[in-house]
């Protein structure tokens, strides 16, 4: 059936995303290492309005700016989180 077929696509494109989503997330651990070791602050509110600006120049549709600005706030805020979690960690040593 046809549906089938675009679903598992979809399906595919989802552990793609999944795999992608864990590794920014290694990433902004480490990330939240650097802060600490550097006391830097965990929010920058520069750098995620340059991320939300890129990603919404970039986007090339069909979802709308707003939907994309949407979906990446929620990324950036977790990877705030595991930032945040991580020097926390850290000075917990």
């Amino acid at each position: 059936m046809e549906i089938d077929r675009w679903r598992k696509k979809i399906d595919e494109i989802d552990s793609k995303i999944l795999h992608l989503i864990n590794k920014r997330a290694e990433y902004s651990t480490a990330i939240g290492d650097i802060k600490f070791e550097r006391n830097l602050p965990i929010y920058s509110p520069e750098r995620e309005a340059e991320i939300l600006g890129r990603v919404t120049a970039e986007n090339p549709g069909p979802l709308q700016a707003d939907a994309v600005r949407r979906i990446f706030e929620r990324v950036i805020d977790e990877s705030r989180k595991l930032e945040k979690d991580e020097a926390e960690r850290m000075r917990r040593k």
